[in-house]
């Protein structure tokens, strides 16, 4: 069976160069480009897929929420983030929540090649950060995949009745799950849980502790 390469970026004008890469390290893969999570996540059902190769930033997603529900899923998939965010917390952060590697889009195609290499020969890739393990991100991994939907329904500011209605199931379930969200996560209020959840985020800074 061919090798499959995913692509998923919502840039054609990038997902041509990422391609122009891949062809490079496998030359012989079938490259499939996605320009959403969801078109990715077909691609992906359909077997035989070596890498993904993964914008955190696409019409249906936003930070690092998407690799944490692929790598869920796909626990043997190498994952490459290929992002515009070049901030040191997000690649230490994407490391920590099972990325293979990251490659900033800046990169040249040269060192985009060298990066996909060595995720190939079965190591992972990262620009030297300094950046240690945090352990809010290791609580907010913790969270099991229904209720990290419902935390980031809390983010939209969404009530309890809807997410209920949202998500199809009771009120009651709702605030059993929130009840296990602050726990596991080692808050008092929904307004913490969604501070630290915003750790999550590649667009903006967070603070240090949502504690505080």
């Amino acid at each position: 069976m061919t090798a499959r390469i995913v692509i998923a970026d919502d840039h054609p004008l990038f997902r041509s160069a990422l391609a122009h890469a891949v062809g490079k390290v496998w030359p012989d893969a079938a490259i499939i480009e996605a320009s959403s999570a969801a078109e990715a996540r077909v691609a992906l059902a359909a077997g035989g897929t070596e890498a993904l190769l993964l914008d955190l930033h696409m019409a249906d997603s936003t930070g690092l929420s998407v690799l944490m529900d692929l790598r869920q899923d796909y626990p043997a998939l190498p994952i490459v983030i290929v992002s515009a965010s070049e901030e040191p917390r997000v690649a230490a952060a994407a490391a920590q929540l099972g990325a293979a590697g990251f490659i900033p889009k800046s990169a040249s195609l040269e060192a985009m090649r060298e990066g996909l290499c060595v995720v190939r020969d079965g190591d992972s890739w990262f620009p030297e950060s300094g950046a240690g393990t945090d352990d809010d991100l290791a609580r907010i991994a913790s969270l099991t995949p229904a209720q990290r939907r419902i935390l980031g329904a809390i983010r939209q500011g969404l009530l309890n009745k809807q997410i209920a209605y949202e998500l199809t199931i009771s009120e009651a379930t709702v605030k059993a799950h929130i009840t296990a969200i602050l726990r596991k996560l080692g808050v008092n209020s929904r307004t913490q849980a969604v501070l630290l959840a915003a750790k999550l985020d590649v667009d903006q800074p967070v603070a240090d502790s949502a504690k505080a």
